[in-house]
């Protein structure tokens, strides 16, 4: 049995992360094992999560993992927890482009058979929020939607007026929060500016965030629908892996290096992998026996001087890719490997410079290797996940990861592998196989 509910919103910007955590960190200061989960391919959003929690953060993605895949994740990144406390992704019926809302919040909490809980920002209207719930709650009567939390409240009256409409709906009133303007999450040109850079700070408001959830949200009533979700008959997920002996991965972390999807490492675990964080900002040297290199996500733009300034790093990965040591790099650890990065030095193990642009690119991509490299064998197929603001301008004669879309993407060689696309490894666990083994003949 897992108990579980889904925070969901009409659409951005309602306040839906920040309750969401709040809820989490509430939770868990009452005493419950608190389990956080994102819908969707976000790296930011369960970085508040984990704060909140003291658990790992978890992704929950039709696209990049596969609907079978759902409940065995959600059952083996909540092992150990009593509730599951699920954050949608943009509006409750928003999914990918061109589909009828497929890897959208409503169509996970299908999946999961899980109730949701509708965050409303209410600073803007009164009585019409109960059209909006009304609405909400009979487009897709599939979903159950199982209460409203008004976020932004600005008096008892305005709670007042609300909640009387509120009453034709039969939907129920869970929490009413008023305007908070010390609780909140700065952003920048991606999202969220992410907790591991702001981890003091983020510490600190946790505390202030469950007291601010707790003191106007009925804590015991989500408790009670989160337990009233049916059971789950699907085992849980379990990492699966290559025999062989242990090995080192120097894994880059730290305030540059923010992204990365928790199964990847398990899965690297499984392999007899031990991954070892390093902060590309401030350690000089990969770590005792490093057989391997692993550079997730992040924003490198945000610290390209402090990375560029820690030339021993920089020197030592360098050589140690030139060695032929295995190195797979995803989007930020794409740029660190680089030329050069906004016109500072960075690695320059690829023949290529970065630079930031005005306009992003932010979507799912179905992708097909190019041809045999690190991860992948030439014509497989993956899904993945495009997430950044910059672009990598590429000499003649490099080999590229993938293709979508008639471009081609990345780097690749039979020891590296450095792409934009962010891959979720439970849907393709050979491609961490195929690392581990890669890294344990190099070691």
């Amino acid at each position: 049995m897992v108990a579980r509910v889904v925070v969901a919103a009409p659409g951005s910007g309602h306040g839906k992360t920040t309750v969401a955590a709040g809820l989490m960190a509430a939770l868990r200061a009452a005493g419950h094992r608190v389990s956080g989960h994102k819908v969707g391919p976000d790296f930011i959003d369960p970085s508040y999560h984990a704060l909140a929690t003291g658990r790992p953060a978890r992704n929950l993605d039709p696209f990049l993992q596969g609907e079978d895949a759902l409940i065995p994740l959600l059952r083996h990144g909540s092992h150990g927890a009593d509730i599951a406390v699920i954050e949608g992704v943009m509006g409750l019926f928003d999914g990918a482009l061109g589909t009828e809302g497929y890897a959208s919040t409503a169509h996970v909490a299908r999946l999961l058979d899980a109730p949701v809980v509708l965050v409303v920002d209410a600073s803007a209207a009164s009585r019409s929020v109960a059209a909006t719930v009304l609405g909400f709650a009979s487009y897709d009567t599939r979903v159950r939607l199982a209460g409203v939390i008004l976020n932004k409240l600005g008096s008892q009256r305005h709670l007042d007026e609300i909640a009387s409409a509120l009453e034709a709906t039969g939907v129920p009133l869970l929490g009413a929060l008023y305007r908070n303007e010390e609780i909140h999450a700065p952003s920048r040109h991606l999202g969220l500016v992410p907790a591991a850079e702001r981890a003091a700070e983020a510490q600190h408001v946790l505390p202030a965030l469950a007291a601010w959830v707790s003191d106007g949200v009925d804590l015991a009533a989500i408790v009670r629908i989160a337990s009233a979700a049916p059971p789950l008959s699907a085992p849980a997920w379990e990492p699966s892996g290559v025999d062989g002996p242990r090995v080192t991965v120097a894994a880059a972390g730290g305030p540059a290096f923010t992204f990365r999807y928790t199964e990847n490492v398990e899965l690297l675990a499984a392999c007899g992998v031990d991954v070892v964080d390093i902060d590309p900002l401030r350690d000089t040297a990969l770590p005792d026996g490093c057989a391997g290199l692993y550079f997730g996500g992040g924003f490198p733009e945000v610290h390209a001087a402090e990375l560029s300034a820690n030339t021993p790093l920089l020197r030592e990965v360098a050589s140690a890719i030139a060695r032929g040591m295995p190195v797979s790099a995803e989007c930020a650890g794409l740029l660190y490997l680089c030329q050069s990065l906004d016109g500072v030095p960075m690695v320059g193990a690829l023949p290529a410079d970065a630079k930031m642009t005005a306009r992003g690119k932010l979507g799912y991509r179905r992708a097909v290797a190019v041809e045999d490299n690190l991860l992948a064998t030439a014509g497989q197929r993956v899904t993945g996940h495009e997430f950044h603001r910059t672009e990598v301008t590429p000499s003649h004669g490099a080999s590229a990861a993938w293709g979508w879309d008639r471009q081609l993407d990345g780097f690749a060689s039979p020891t590296l592998h450095a792409s934009y696309l962010h891959i979720h490894w439970a849907g393709y666990p050979e491609l961490a196989h195929r690392f581990a083994e890669r890294v344990r003949a190099h070691a």
